[in-house]
């Protein structure tokens, strides 16, 4: 993307997120918050495109939107507008807007008006040269969707990037909790710090102080923990919830002293990272349990974020599935499409992995798939392959786990008829098996990790490997099944 954009906007949170993905796609930009300054930036000749608001302070962008075009009629300019009403639409086209955006817009279709806005200016002004389409700089973006529950998210989101207000993610497994707090930490005030995570959950509980706060060099070791790590960045705690009460009481003093000292260790150090927590659970309902300190809670959640899952935004399906399918051939993959009638069946699925389990699909279809155009037989065929797919039948009165499981293989491979399942089968099928395990084992136990771990006979730190690798929902004193 290349180009001077203004931004014009009375709202400085809005202002700095467009300035800062714009700089990050590659344009130059200024920003004002009043009409004034944009009409003489636009006389001093200004600008390659404009991207304004309606109201502001002192006055209405519309009104001046002849004169511009009368002034310089090849600048192109794109409205924006929190009145979101047909007549504000048909306004800003009257008056010769490029494109009318509403608020809240979405970020990745502003950045690609923009960049269709500049690519029309230089084959304006070098008709001569030989035009040379750049990829789509939207592809960067760490967020990818349209949908009205998206735009909520991306709402709030463009508010914390000027601030450094802790953060509480909340959200179902796979709907991209840390994609988000990467996005707040790479587009906010702390990008050029580092951003460290770490996930509560498959942690030693007896480890977890040593990994926040490290622990007292030894032969000159360095015993630094995620907080120095993370100084002058983002610490990312994921699934916060399962952190134990004794961590969380030393988590909170930090929190709220700004101090704390290596496990072992006597010097006083300063913490000075931005806190984004996340979780899967239901934080008040641990706290009414007893499970996890209310003090702390409130130090954590200060702004709320709770990401959608797949089935509140089955519209962005479309968009994801081409996101994954560019992301594949990126990384080395054939290039492929995916056909209309494929994305319909993709938006009837139940997506219980949420985005994670979409991207997973939509890669084997990119290794597995022989022609560019993904077809809808093709993706019926692999939704089906999934042995979660195929539909167990009632096992008779009597019958051993072992002969349900014969039964359940043998409707498995008369599927696929002279041909094989798709490689992999030993894991898939002991996947299968593992997560009903332990899934009804903890709601059995109501969520108790112990009691799970000693009755299914493993270790417990096992067990949390499993919760995570399966990506088990875990809320503790409840019944979950």
């Amino acid at each position: 993307m290349e180009g001077t954009v203004i931004v014009a906007d009375d709202d400085r949170t809005i202002r700095t997120v467009l300035s800062q993905a714009l700089t990050r796609a590659g344009a130059r930009v200024r920003s004002t918050g009043t009409v004034s300054t944009l009409w003489r930036w636009i006389e001093e000749g200004e600008g390659d495109c404009v991207v304004t608001d309606v109201m502001m302070p002192d006055g209405d962008a519309l009104d001046i939107l002849p004169a511009i075009k009368r002034k310089r009629p090849d600048l192109p300019v794109i409205v924006m507008s929190a009145q979101n009403t047909v007549m504000t639409a048909i306004r800003a086209t009257e008056v010769g807007a490029y494109e009318y955006v509403p608020k809240p817009f979405d970020l990745r279709e502003v950045l690609s008006q923009v960049n269709k806005a500049l690519n029309r200016q230089r084959r304006l002004y070098q008709p001569q040269e030989e035009e040379v389409v750049p990829a789509d700089d939207t592809q960067k973006l760490p967020l990818i969707g349209r949908s009205p529950a998206m735009q909520e998210v991306y709402r709030i989101m463009a508010r914390l990037m000027i601030t450094d207000l802790g953060v509480m993610i909340s959200g179902e497994s796979g709907t991209g909790k840390e994609i988000v707090a990467r996005a707040l930490h790479n587009f906010g005030q702390r990008k050029n710090g580092t951003f460290v995570a770490i996930n509560m959950a498959s942690i030693p509980p007896d480890m977890i102080e040593t990994e926040l706060f490290g622990t007292a060099a030894i032969a000159g070791a360095d015993g630094a923990g995620k907080f120095e790590q993370a100084g002058g960045g983002t610490l990312f705690l994921d699934e916060v919830g399962d952190m134990p009460l004794d961590a969380q009481t030393r988590l909170l003093r930090v929190l709220q002293d700004g101090k704390f000292a290596r496990v072992g260790g006597r010097e006083t150090l300063t913490a000075d990272a931005r806190i984004v927590a996340a979780t899967h659970q239901d934080l008040r309902a641990l706290v009414n349990e007893g499970k996890f300190r209310e003090d702390l809670f409130y130090r954590l959640n200060i702004v709320p974020v709770r990401l959608p899952p797949l089935r509140d935004r089955l519209d962005d399906i479309p968009d994801l599935a081409r996101h994954f399918l560019r992301q594949a051939e990126a990384e080395g993959l054939p290039r492929h499409m995916i056909s209309k009638e494929a994305l319909e069946i993709l938006r009837k699925e139940a997506w219980h992995g949420n985005v994670r389990e979409l991207e997973n699909l939509i890669r084997r279809l990119a290794v597995l798939c022989p022609d560019e155009i993904i077809s809808a037989s093709v993706v019926e065929q692999e939704i089906k392959a999934r042995p979660s797919s195929t539909s167990m039948p009632q096992p008779e009165q009597g019958q051993r786990l072992g002969q349900a499981i014969e039964v359940h293989l043998k409707r498995y491979f008369d599927m696929h008829g002279e041909n094989l399942p798709p490689s992999g089968l030993y894991e898939r099928i002991l996947k299968e098996v593992e997560l009903p395990l332990i899934a009804l084992s903890l709601s059995a136990t109501r969520g108790n990790q112990v009691k799970t771990a000693d009755l299914l006979g493993i270790n417990r730190n096992t067990l949390r490997k499993k919760i995570q690798e399966l990506d088990i929902s875990v809320t503790r004193g409840k019944k979950m099944m």
